[in-house]
């Protein structure tokens, strides 16, 4: 299968570890920013085969494992209505609220479906014309242009009953954050390719330049993902604080502008809370106000006003707590996971009280989360290099 067989050959691998460990004279921490590049590191044991000065670092990359747990609980409120069908992604299903998760609603009779596109909650809408059909729109700018689309066609095609739940993420924001912690680890980056494919490169190069950290645009198999480290280190080892782009072969310098149109038709850029790290400034979307009669939030909003939102709480850029996922037990660390400053076999419930069939945290959860890889994978696979 071309574009996956070839960047899986494990004999290709060894040259490009080989060719890290000549380059490298001093220790250096990349930390990627998407949950598929993590599972990947993780299911191939890439971290394994690298030498000892190269450290990775998991970031916030799974955008359900940030997502507020007051944006949860309002989620589970509304699909707890009689009147609504509530559609969501799977991986959102189990993600813990304050005492509860999609599942139980579930359980207890409420219409929860599991759906494969926003598409394909409006067309249920549609064929429900008596039912609220709401859609849980979670996603980094890589799902944005979908869920945009479909409030769109609902907005053209006079479909009153659906509307969004709106969880959307921006990456950048959230890479500053991180590089303007005092404690910051993070020497280079690992953006993430699917964003990227979607918004183009640009947002990147500020932050390259004011924090003089390399940025590598990288794809999500095993020979991208060592190249993409290769770029970075070489990078560094040259005092050099460039945007690069590995995944060339799907990332072009400006992005997909039609889907960028979209997203600019139907969504602003509002604060958002991220679960684990805080309020961050200008790093979610919203529907704008004409498309605010698709919006579940202000729909349902518990005291009649639409504002303010539970996702948008909070107005300035800080830097990461530290704290435990918030109204988390005390024993999920799920939050520093989030952040890079531990990884998961050091949380202390990691796969004894915390596991994917009784998650204390998102990140065990999510079929992105870095603590379901490790879980999943740690334990049995091989390294890529030794198949």
């Amino acid at each position: 299968m071309k574009f996956i067989d070839e960047y899986r050959d494990a004999q290709r691998v060894g040259p490009y570890v080989e060719a890290i460990r000549r380059v490298v004279s001093r220790p250096w921490a990349i930390m990627e920013v998407c949950g598929g590049q993590t599972h990947a590191i993780v299911r191939f044991g890439l971290d394994e085969l690298l030498p000892p000065e190269i450290s990775l670092l998991h970031g916030p990359g799974c955008p359900v494992c940030v997502t507020p747990v007051e944006l949860i609980d309002r989620a589970l409120e509304i699909a707890s209505r009689r009147e609504v069908t509530f559609c969501s992604f799977g991986d959102m299903l189990r993600v813990p609220g304050s005492s509860d998760d999609l599942f139980a609603v579930k359980s207890r009779g409420g219409d929860v479906r599991i759906v494969y596109s926003p598409l394909d909650a409006l067309a249920l809408a549609e064929r429900l014309p008596d039912r609220e059909v709401v859609f849980f729109a979670v996603g980094f700018e890589t799902t944005a242009p979908a869920n945009a689309m479909a409030v769109f066609q609902a907005r053209r095609r006079g479909i009153r009953n659906f509307s969004l739940l709106v969880s959307h993420v921006l990456v950048p924001p959230a890479m500053e954050v991180i590089l303007r912690a005092p404690d910051r680890r993070v020497d280079g980056f690992l953006a993430a390719g699917h964003v990227c494919t979607v918004m183009g490169i640009d947002a990147y190069r500020p932050l390259a330049a004011e924090h003089r950290v390399p940025i590598v645009v990288t794809g999500f198999e095993p020979m991208d993902i060592l190249q993409g480290i290769f770029m970075c280190v070489r990078q560094l080892e040259e005092g050099r604080t460039d945007v690069e782009n590995q995944y060339a072969r799907s990332v072009r310098e400006a992005g997909n502008e039609a889907a960028q149109r979209m997203i600019r038709e139907v969504f602003e850029i509002v604060p958002r809370t991220w679960r684990g790290i805080g309020p961050i400034a200008g790093s979610g979307l919203r529907l704008r106000a004409p498309y605010a009669d698709h919006d579940a939030e202000r729909r349902w909003a518990p005291s009649g006003e639409p504002e303010p939102r539970a996702s948008d709480r909070g107005s300035g850029r800080r830097a990461p707590s530290g704290d435990p996922e918030p109204r988390a037990s005390t024993n999920c660390k799920s939050g520093l996971v989030l952040q890079g400053v531990i990884k998961p076999p050091d949380c202390p419930a990691f796969g004894t009280r915390c596991t994917p069939e009784t998650p204390l945290g998102a990140t065990m959860v999510s079929s992105e989360g870095a603590c379901a890889a490790y879980y999943r994978y740690r334990r049995a696979a091989p390294p890529c290099g030794s198949r």
